[in-house]
């Protein structure tokens, strides 16, 4: 996992440095179109749901895994193998749409397949091993990372995107932090050439997408803690 969260830093830092020399080149100029504007909040609204998907692949994991010696197959897991992937692959794609040129949606999709797939066969093969059975079987029926759409609409939402507030309250500094920095990037120039109150009064849509990101927190939280308990009760029926 370090050696994996050190790569990822490094790219970053290097993608950072490589946009910070060449700005123009790769960040979106204002333009004022309503296009544009709507494919920004677009952006925004990816990044918010990569970051639900996340969150929920991450504490969902954490609670059932057993220390790794368990295959994850309920929650998130159970619509796609690699969930905590699928969401970095939208708020990566978010970000681009947000703040960047829309030939470098190409770019990021290319080192994305680069650096995650390689990972994912890496892990496969890893998990193949310490579940052979099991784990093949799970294959046969689960999309390696992008779920299918049939599969989705059998289940109950909180059965495949179940929330908790203690998981989002973990991830809350990173998630907070990667949307400043981007709406800072995306509305630096907006701001400097109309103003503050202007840029509010356009922002319409994008501030009702953070709101309705809230919202499905709250939403998905409170149905995961009802659908614990009704659980809870079945099974304490059937004893």
């Amino acid at each position: 996992m370090k050696k994996r969260l050190k790569i990822n830093g490094i790219i970053m830092i290097v993608a950072a440095i490589i946009v910070a020399v060449f700005p123009k080149f790769f960040l979106r100029s204002y333009s004022g179109d309503m296009l544009e504007e709507m494919i920004e909040t677009l952006g925004f609204a990816l990044i918010l749901l990569g970051q639900i998907i996340r969150v929920s692949a991450r504490g969902y994991k954490a609670e059932n895994s057993q220390d790794s010696r368990a295959l994850i197959q309920g929650g998130p897991y159970q619509v796609v193998r690699n969930p905590m992937y699928l969401g970095i692959f939208l708020i990566g794609l978010g970000v681009v749409l947000a703040i960047f040129r829309w030939w470098a949606a190409g770019i990021f999709v290319v080192v994305f397949i680069i650096r995650y797939i390689l990972l994912i066969y890496k892990e496969e093969k890893k998990l193949s091993l310490v579940f052979p059975g099991e784990y093949s079987g799970y294959c046969r029926k689960t999309p390696r990372i992008f779920p299918s759409f049939s599969s989705m609409i059998k289940l109950d939402i909180v059965e495949y995107l179940p929330i908790k507030m203690v998981w989002f309250k973990k991830e809350i500094g990173s998630i907070f932090t990667l949307l400043f920095l981007a709406l800072f990037i995306e509305s630096w120039e907006d701001i400097a050439r109309e103003g503050v109150k202007i840029y509010l009064l356009k922002s319409g849509w994008l501030f009702l997408t953070f709101v309705l990101f809230y919202l499905l927190v709250i939403f998905l939280s409170r149905r995961t803690e009802k659908y614990g308990a009704d659980n809870a009760v079945k099974n304490q029926d059937s004893l």
